[in-house]
């Protein structure tokens, strides 16, 4: 972990050296101007002598300028080379999300995601700025001011070496509860930021449903889980400054006990009692500073953990040495493929394997420039089975064929270029129409993609908005319809002119008619490319060349409409009770 965060303070190594470098330079002069000023009370001032008190208090004045010099220097190289640091890391997190399979994704929460990028990486910025600073400033400061105050008089430094251990075992167990706290805060972080992305996402839905209510409870559930666990901590952390005071008081009242004997004895020297008050003050502060620290590299460490498993994430997929970079043609081909999304470690027992797996036994073949429909109830495996075409996912035994070639022998870039799938739910970027689009093929012309959303049946709509192309797509495509929203999709994946095109369901917002008018756009005009149609509805495939029934992610027929009427039980069902109009094949007792 420590090797992982390292490499990400990358070109701002040198801000992060000079830093502690001039932080020990300022800590140094910070110790010797109470010497000086000893030297000025009882050479200068007590003696009466005018000479010693110039001479001195110019040291002072200088070493003051310097310490002031070198604070600056640090405190301008540590914010450069923690906020670097910072942003290396949120790059590096999002480079590396960018090339995660979908298994990766699974294992990490949006909400998640965004508290690692958000609030665990300003907790490491500023984790990087106190280390580089504090942790060189406390520790320096509390060595040198020790040695100082054993050189004034030693008998006096006893007070504030068992000063030292109490408030040392104080704080100790100050953090040692608190840091505990501090690693279930990122958890509630995890929970509030969640339910604000649901709600502001689903903010329709909340409102079509009257849920505000329940939202606002939530909503408070969470906050209030946050809240209780930083009362507690703080409540903690609090008691550091009252037994920070104790303690100082309590050496104030010894030295000042002590010290006025010795000077009494003649023994110590007023400007020497003057400087161990100084130098006793500067001892503590150091401690308080190294307690504040131990919290915080507590809380960072938890913060440290979160990042690096983004960062460190290796994708299960990747593509191979010498890999295949040209597909050959449309056509694929599964041969006894299964597939599961959870390892045999987690899968519950069961003594039909079927049952355990997504996809099982999955054997087909499909040439290039066939339309294929895929039918089947919800859960049936539809979805997961053209993500392996693509290679969203790996087979977990068995094998996919594109083009010939194994999928897992290809450049993943290359593949996915040629393999275009459009979603049902889809996602429109802030941007114009014409950005969306291009988002297909980036240096298609306008004319490109006007032909590509005749073929999508999407030019009409667009044609008939204020700016046509130029119209400004909100976030999230809030100001276009579910339907539309679709055939721009569809519309954006034509225009990489892909050798597969694979249609999840994507036009299940569309009318029957606009639904009708999409199938033979492509069966016209995209006759060498390879269509794989996913629908509800039997209207949507029955023209297609072959349909696959899908039940239990397993494949029950694979034929033309009109055989699968007569030889497949579960499709003829379906046909008949979608021609009574109801459409719900979810309910057959099949």
């Amino acid at each position: 972990m420590i090797r992982i965060l390292y490499r990400q303070i990358g070109q701002y190594k040198w801000a992060a050296l000079l830093t502690p470098v001039f932080t020990a330079l300022e800590v140094v002069m910070d110790v010797l101007i109470p010497w000086v000023t000893a030297r000025l009370i009882d050479e200068g001032i007590n003696a009466g002598n005018l000479e010693a008190v110039y001479r001195y208090g110019a040291q002072m004045v200088g070493m003051a300028l310097l310490s002031l010099l070198f604070g600056i220097l640090a405190g301008r190289f540590s914010a450069t080379a923690s906020t670097g640091f910072a942003a290396n890391l949120r790059s590096a997190m999002y480079r590396n999300i960018q090339t995660f399979s979908f298994s990766s994704i699974d294992k990490f929460s949006t909400a998640g995601l965004v508290t690692r990028m958000t609030t665990d990486v300003q907790n490491l910025q500023q984790a990087l700025q106190q280390i580089l600073r504090v942790t060189v400033r406390a520790p320096f400061r509390l060595l040198l001011s020790v040695v100082m105050c054993l050189m004034i008089d030693a008998r006096l430094s006893l007070i504030f070496i068992v000063a030292m251990v109490v408030l040392g075992a104080s704080l100790w167990l100050i953090i040692s509860r608190v840091s505990r706290l501090f690693q279930q805060v990122f958890e509630k972080y995890d929970a509030l930021n969640q339910s604000v992305g649901e709600n502001v996402s689903a903010i329709r839905v909340v409102k079509a449903f009257v849920r505000e209510k329940y939202e606002n409870e939530k909503f408070a559930r969470a906050a209030e889980a946050l809240y209780q666990l930083y009362v507690r901590a703080e409540s903690l952390m609090a008691l550091n400054h009252p037994v920070m005071n104790l303690v100082v008081y309590g050496c104030m009242i010894a030295l000042s006990w002590w010290g006025a004997h010795f000077i009494v004895g003649g023994t110590l020297t007023t400007g020497e009692l003057t400087s161990l008050f100084t130098y006793v003050m500067s001892i503590l502060q150091a401690l308080m500073m190294l307690s504040m620290i131990f919290v915080m590299l507590t809380q960072s460490a938890a913060s440290a953990k979160r990042v690096t498993e983004v960062i460190s994430e290796q994708t299960d997929i990747a593509s191979p040495e010498n890999a295949v970079r040209q597909v050959a043609d449309g056509s694929v081909a599964f041969q006894n493929v299964r597939f599961d999304y959870r390892s045999e470690e987690q899968k519950p027992a069961a003594k039909d394997v079927s049952k355990r797996s997504a996809l099982y036994n999955v054997t087909f073949s499909i040439a290039s420039g066939e339309t294929i429909g895929v039918i089947g109830g919800t859960g049936s495996g539809k979805s997961t089975l053209v993500s392996l075409i693509s290679r969203l996912y790996d087979v977990s035994r068995g094998s996919v064929f594109v083009g010939g070639c194994d999928v897992k022998d290809y450049d993943l870039t290359a593949l996915r270029s040629e393999v275009a799938v459009v979603l049902q739910q889809n996602t429109l970027f802030t941007g114009t129409i014409l950005d969306n689009l291009r988002w297909g093929r980036e240096n298609a012309t306008l004319e490109e993609c006007r032909e590509a959303c005749r073929m999508a049946q999407a030019d009409d709509f667009v044609m008939e908005m204020p700016n046509q192309y130029e119209t400004r797509i909100e976030q999230g495509g809030t100001n276009v319809s579910g339907g539309q929203k679709q055939r721009l999709c569809i519309a954006r994946a034509l225009l990489r002119r892909p050798k597969i095109l694979i249609l999840d369901d994507s036009t299940s917002a569309c009318d029957t008619a606009t639904d009708a008018r999409i199938q033979k756009a492509f069966r016209e005009q995209l006759p060498e490319m390879t269509k794989i149609v996913i629908a509800q509805r039997i209207s949507t495939v029955r023209h297609c060349h072959r349909i696959l029934v899908m039940e239990g992610g397993m494949v029950t027929g694979f034929d033309t409409h009109e055989n699968l009427l007569e030889t497949n039980q579960f499709y003829r069902e379906i046909n008949e009770i979608q021609s009574h109009g109801t459409g719900d094949f979810d309910k057959i007792d099949s």
